[in-house]
C-alpha cells in the first residue's frame, strides 16, 4: 500500500463556514463525555469533606470510594470500551457511555450507604473509562488531518473544564447550602450533561473509518463529504479505502496480529508507556486531594474549596495554551518540556512542605500545585491523549487504545489509593520526592521512545510505522526533527 501521493492544496486550507459549523457541533457534543469525565473525577474532592461525616466513612472506605471509579470502574470500562468501539462503533459506544454516566450520577446522589456509593461509582467509572477511549478515537477519525490535533485536544480541554466546574460548583454549593447532605447535589449535577450527551449523540454520524473497515464505503464517503471539500474528501477516501483493505484481514485478530507484527507491539508498548507516565506525574493527587491537602496545611474547609478553584482555572487556561502550542511545537518536544517542568515544580513542593505551618506556607503550597498543574495540562495532558488516538493502526485501534487506557486508569487508581497512605508513611516531602524520581524516569522515556506524528494523516502514519520510515527514536538534535514537526 502506498500513500505517497500529492495531498490536495485544499486540505491545507481552513474549512469553509459550513464545514466549520459541522465540525464545531460534532466536537462540542462528543466531548461532553470528556466534560463528564472531568466533573465526575473532580467533584469527589469537595464531596469527600461532607461524605466523611454523613456516611461515617473510615479512611479505607474513603480511599475505596475515590478509587472505585478508577479501578475496577474506569479500568474495566477502558478495556470493554475499546472492544465496544470496534463492535458497536464510536458513536454507539458513546451512547452507551451517556447511559452509564446518567445511571451512575443518579446512583451517587441517592446513595444511602458506602456500599451503594461504591457500586454507583463503579458504574460511573465504566462510563468514564469507555468515554476516555472512544471520544479521542471518534474525534481523530472524524477530523481532517490539519485539524486533528486541535479537535482531539478539545476533549482534554473539556476534561479540565469539567474538573474546574466541579471545584467551582463545590465551592458555590458549600457557600449557599448549609446542609451536611449537600454532597448529594454536588454529585447529582453530573446527570445534566449526561442527558445532553445522550441526546446529542443521536444526531451525530458514525466514523468514516469504522464504516470503511466494514466495507460500507458509500457511508464512509458520505460522512467525509460533511466536513471536507469534494477534492479533499476524494483524496482522504482513497487513503481510507487502501488502509481498510489492508486492515480487513487483521480485524478481529488483534492478539494474533500483535504477536506476528513487531511494529504493532512496539506501538502498543509505547502507548502503554505514555498512559503510565501521564498518570505517574501525580496529577490526580491534586485533582482528588487538593482541598484535603490545603485543609491539613492550615486552611479551613471553605477556604480550601475556594482555593482549589484556582487549580481548576489554571488547568483550563493552560490546556487552552497547550492546544495553541500544538499547532507549532511537535508532540515529543511538548512532552519533554512538560516533564522537565513537572520535575522542577514537584521539587519545589517537596521543599515547601518542610516549612512550619502558616497561611503563607499554605498559599505557597497552592502556588506550587498550580505551577505543577500548569506544566502537566499545557504540555503533557494535551499531548498524551492526542498521541494515543494517532499511533495505533486501524485494525487494532480500538483494542490497543483500550489496553493503553486500561493501564492509565490502573495506575491512576493505584496512585489515588496509595497517596494518603504514602503521606502518612513518608510525609508530604517524602511523597513528592518519590514523584520527582519517577518523573525523571518518565522524562527519559518520552525523550527516547515517543514518535513525532504532527502533520500527517492517520493512514500516512500507519504506512510509516509499518515500513519503519518514521523513526521511533529521534535524537533531540536530529536535523529531520524540524521537518517531521512541520
Amino acid at each position: 500500500m502506498s500513500l505517497h501521493t500529492t495531498r490536495p492544496t485544499a486540505q491545507r486550507n481552513k474549512p469553509g463556514s459550513k464545514h466549520r459549523g459541522y465540525l464545531t457541533r460534532l466536537t462540542v457534543i462528543s466531548t461532553l463525555g470528556g466534560l463528564l469525565f472531568g466533573y465526575d473525577t473532580g467533584v469527589i474532592s469537595g464531596a469527600l469533606l461532607y461524605m466523611q461525616g454523613s456516611l461515617s466513612m473510615s479512611p479505607v472506605e474513603e480511599a475505596t470510594v475515590v478509587s472505585a471509579l478508577l479501578f475496577p470502574g474506569a479500568a474495566v470500562g477502558a478495556l470493554s470500551g475499546g472492544r465496544l468501539a470496534d463492535t458497536l462503533g464510536r458513536r454507539g459506544t458513546l451512547l452507551v457511555c451517556a447511559v452509564l454516566f446518567l445511571v451512575g450520577a443518579l446512583g451517587c446522589a441517592i446513595a444511602p450507604t458506602v456500599g451503594f456509593m461504591v457500586v454507583a461509582r463503579v458504574i460511573l467509572g465504566l462510563g468514564v473509562g469507555a468515554a476516555a477511549v472512544t471520544c479521542p478515537l471518534y474525534l481523530a477519525e472524524m477530523a481532517p488531518a490539519q485539524l486533528r490535533g486541535r479537535m482531539v485536544t478539545i476533549n482534554e480541554l473539556m476534561i479540565v473544564t469539567g474538573q474546574m466546574l466541579a471545584f467551582a460548583i463545590n465551592a458555590l454549593l458549600d457557600s449557599l447550602i448549609q446542609d451536611p447532605e449537600v454532597w448529594r447535589i454536588m454529585l447529582g449535577v453530573a446527570s445534566i450533561p449526561a442527558i445532553a450527551l445522550l441526546i446529542g449523540m443521536l444526531i451525530l454520524p458514525e466514523s468514516p473509518r469504522w464504516f470503511a473497515i466494514r466495507e460500507r464505503f458509500a457511508d464512509s464517503r458520505r460522512i467525509l463529504e460533511l466536513s471536507r471539500s469534494p477534492e479533499e474528501a476524494d483524496f482522504e477516501y482513497k487513503e481510507i479505502v487502501a488502509s481498510a483493505k489492508t486492515a480487513k484481514s487483521e480485524r478481529s485478530h488483534a492478539l494474533r496480529d500483535l504477536k506476528n507484527n513487531p511494529w504493532m507491539r512496539r506501538l502498543l508498548w509505547i502507548g502503554i508507556g505514555l498512559a503510565v507516565v501521564q498518570q505517574a506525574t501525580g496529577i490526580n493527587t491534586v485533582n482528588y486531594y487538593a482541598p484535603t491537602i490545603l485543609e491539613r496545611s492550615g486552611l479551613g474547609v471553605s477556604a480550601s474549596l475556594t482555593a482549589t478553584v484556582a487549580v481548576g482555572v489554571t488547568s483550563v487556561l493552560m490546556t487552552i495554551l497547550g492546544i495553541y502550542l500544538l499547532g507549532f511545537i511537535g508532540r515529543r518536544r511538548m512532552l519533554v518540556i512538560g516533564f522537565s517542568g513537572v520535575v522542577a515544580s514537584q521539587s519545589i513542593l517537596a521543599v515547601v512542605f518542610m516549612l512550619p505551618q502558616s497561611d503563607l506556607v499554605s498559599y505557597s503550597i497552592l502556588a506550587a500545585m498550580m505551577l505543577f498543574v500548569a506544566f502537566v495540562q499545557c504540555f503533557i495532558g494535551t499531548c498524551v491523549w492526542l498521541l494515543l488516538s494517532e499511533i495505533f493502526p486501524m485494525a487494532i485501534r480500538g483494542f490497543a487504545m483500550g489496553i493503553a487506557v486500561f493501564a492509565l486508569w490502573t495506575v491512576n487508581a493505584a496512585i489515588s489509593f496509595l497517596f494518603p497512605i504514602l503521606v502518612v508513611a513518608l510525609g508530604s516531602t517524602g511523597t513528592f520526592t518519590v514523584f520527582v524520581v519517577v518523573n525523571v524516569a518518565s522524562l527519559v522515556f518520552v525523550s527516547r521512545f515517543v514518535p513525532e506524528t504532527m502533520g500527517q494523516s492517520l493512514e500516512e502514519l500507519e504506512v510509516h510505522f509499518r515500513t519503519g520510515s518514521l523513526p521511533v527514536i529521534v535524537p533531540p538534535t536530529a536535523p529531520g526533527e524540524k521537518a517531521a514537526a512541520q
